[in-house]
């Protein structure tokens, strides 16, 4: 059976968080995705409430926008966030720090922060995620550069049709700085959730691989508002779920593309 023949992963969609800066919600992007309007009082930074206010102020922002989004989208679903097993997805991680960690070994390696040395790991937000909510169900930390969603987006399906009822997909990413900056760009701060399940009333995805180029790009609103970062791959996506139905064309690799259809 060919990869065009096989059958679409499908999945419903529960809930949906969504921040960057100048949108701290769905409600936001929706909202200027419709009209074009951005809220007057939007903040700088996300501050989860899954994490004590110390731990809030030394989480990265990357953490912190990765929880926000989770929370929201796990509040929009209904559903306690600690019996969700969850995907997170993100292109680079937490680029300052390793900015920081690279400049800091080249320089003065004694002078290395333990504190930021474990924010580094790629697998830091989902840390932070099982430990805020006391979740002890299963937590992936994946990256595949601009496939990074759409890969995340896979492996949450696929988890979905293996036999898991519902699962937590985060994607996010960071501003580039330093040397970093030129060998792996990213814009801004940018986050998306996704509560998905096997059954349910809300929107239907249903992806599929198809090759690479096969299928007209799509774009929209959000993927123009934040086109600059690194997890702006996810836009088309959210662009559609914020219309309420259509398709959407992900990258997924160097030969392949995600097509993703929505319906209600």
């Amino acid at each position: 059976m060919s990869e065009l023949q096989a059958p679409a992963l499908m999945a419903y969609v529960e809930g949906i968080g969504f921040w960057t800066r100048g949108l701290p919600s769905w409600a936001a992007a929706r909202e200027y995705a419709s009209t074009g309007a951005l809220p007057s009082d939007a903040p700088a930074r996300p501050s989860p409430q899954v994490l004590p206010a110390n731990e809030r102020r030394r989480a990265p922002e990357t953490v912190a926008i990765a929880l926000e989004v989770a929370t929201a989208a796990c509040e929009a679903a209904a559903r306690e966030p600690a019996s969700l097993a969850s995907v997170f997805t993100s292109t680079h991680g937490e680029l300052a720090i390793t900015d920081y960690m690279c400049a800091t070994l080249a320089q003065d390696p004694r002078a290395l922060s333990p504190t930021r040395f474990h924010n580094s790991v790629h697998n830091a937000a989902a840390g932070y995620w099982t430990i805020g909510t006391g979740a002890m169900q299963p937590a992936s930390a994946i990256s595949a550069h601009t496939a990074s969603f759409a890969q995340g987006l896979i492996e949450a399906m696929a988890q979905l049709a293996s036999g898991h009822d519902a699962m937590l997909l985060v994607a996010y990413d960071g501003q580039a700085v330093g040397p970093l900056a030129g060998v792996a760009p990213s814009e801004g701060q940018l986050g998306g959730a996704l509560v998905l399940a096997r059954t349910g009333a809300g929107p239907l995805l249903r992806a599929r691989l198809v090759p690479a180029g096969s299928q007209a790009p799509s774009s929209g609103p959000l993927a123009r508002f934040s086109a600059g970062n690194a997890m702006a791959p996810m836009l088309p996506l959210f662009d559609v779920l914020a219309r309420g139905e259509g398709s959407a064309v992900l990258t997924a690799g160097p030969a392949h593309d995600l097509f993703v259809e929505v319906t209600q």
